[in-house]
Parts: structure tokens; sequence; C-alpha cells
């Protein structure tokens, strides 16, 4: 019996089965909203790179929103070779799709990852997000074994916060299984944004209640830091 076999049929037995005997769930109205949308953006990454090459075995942060605007990305982390490839408003299968234009060709020695966050606004399940996280694992470590793949969990925001359960479950799904593999990092950015009432800080989020402020991101910082030093 291989590996995948043996952590398989552990987590099937164990109390939380319905977190890790998942398989890819088909969500009816969505393939009207492709990832071909955003092609346009990623032949810019692509035009970007031919112009002024990024360096290898560097740290790619791949993602929605969240990794766009964080506009003071390579300021807090000095030092490091830092490629921001977020598109905003995308999805988790989106950055599955085109993980081999913007982020294999990098050879990068760590991808940082925040999605998800759409995936479950849009009515996908966290079994949806959880199995294209895993398909995201296994397509980088097919061409980069050695690269670690850091997961920023799912935030607990103002705006989405009828979906705190579906957060928790799919954030739980991918805690677990990241401690299987020691390339895998569940970056815990959920706990320190919750105040002491277990609601999200308010001082961490702009105006719409969705986006980071600077505050938001100091957090971030700190948390990140720590896999990618």
């Amino acid at each position: 019996m291989n590996l995948m076999n043996t952590r398989t049929g552990a987590a099937c037995g164990a109390a939380l089965t319905f977190l890790f005997c998942v398989a890819p769930v088909q969500v009816s109205g969505q393939q009207a909203a492709g990832p071909e949308r955003w092609e346009p953006q990623i032949r810019k990454f692509e035009e970007s790179d031919r112009k002024d090459p990024p360096p290898k075995n560097g740290v790619v942060f791949v993602g929605s929103s969240s990794i766009v605007k964080w506009t003071t990305l390579r300021e807090d982390f000095p030092g490091l070779p830092v490629i921001q490839r977020g598109f905003g408003g995308s999805e988790l299968s989106d950055t599955l799709h085109f993980a081999d234009r913007i982020v294999l060709p990098y050879r990068p020695r760590t991808v940082v990852v925040y999605a998800g966050d759409n995936d479950l606004a849009k009515n996908k399940p966290p079994e949806q997000v959880f199995s294209d996280y895993r398909a995201l694992v296994a397509k980088i470590h097919r061409a980069l074994p050695k690269t670690r793949i850091a997961y920023i969990a799912i935030k607990p925001s103002i705006a989405r916060w009828k979906l705190i359960d579906r957060v928790r479950a799919a954030n739980e799904m991918i805690r677990h299984e990241a401690a299987w593999d020691k390339r895998l990092l569940y970056l815990d950015v959920f706990t320190p944004m919750l105040g002491r009432d277990g609601l999200p800080r308010k001082e961490l989020f702009v105006q719409d209640g969705l986006h980071l402020s600077p505050e938001g991101y100091a957090v971030w910082k700190k948390v990140v830091a720590e896999a990618v030093d």
C-alpha cells in the first residue's frame, strides 16, 4: 500500500471522516465563469517575465486580491526574492489552472498561497476548496518535489461572516493535510484575526470589511515570516 492510500485510509477511519475523504465536487453554474476569464492578466505576467525575468529559487506569492493588495510585500520581506502573482477576484481553482504558467516557471523554493475565500463566497463547498488545494499541491510537487507550499488560512472577515462555518471547515481540512508533509505549511492567520469576543477585529479591515488594512497585513506578515525566512 502506498503512502497516499495509507494516509487516506487512516483519515477515513477517524472521527472527522467527512473532512478528509473527499472527491472533486462539480459545482453547477460555475463553468460559464471559468479560469479563461483571467487570460489577459496571466499574459501580462508572462510579458513582464520576458522583459524582466524573475529570479529562480524565490518565494512566489499567488492567489486572490489579498495578495494583489499586499502593496508592501517586498518591503515586508526585505532581502527575499519575492515574486507577486496575485489576481484579484480569483479562486483557488484559478490558481490551480494557471500554476504551470505563474508558479512552476520560477522554480520557487517556497510558494505562498492565499485563495479559497472567493470560492466559498461563490457557494463552492469546503470539500471543493480542499480538493483543489490537494490538486495544486500535487501539480507543484510533480514538477518541483522539494518546493515548500505555505497555505495562508482563509481569513475570518466581517463582510463574509455568514460563511464562517465553511471557512472553518475548509481551513481544518487543509491544516490536517499539511500536518502529514514537512513540505506543506498551514499559516494560521485566522486565530489572531479574531478578537476576545470571537469576532473579526475591525481594525484589521478597510471599510468594505473584506480586504485588509495595514494593521491586517501586519498580522499576516508576522505569521508568514516564520514560513519564508
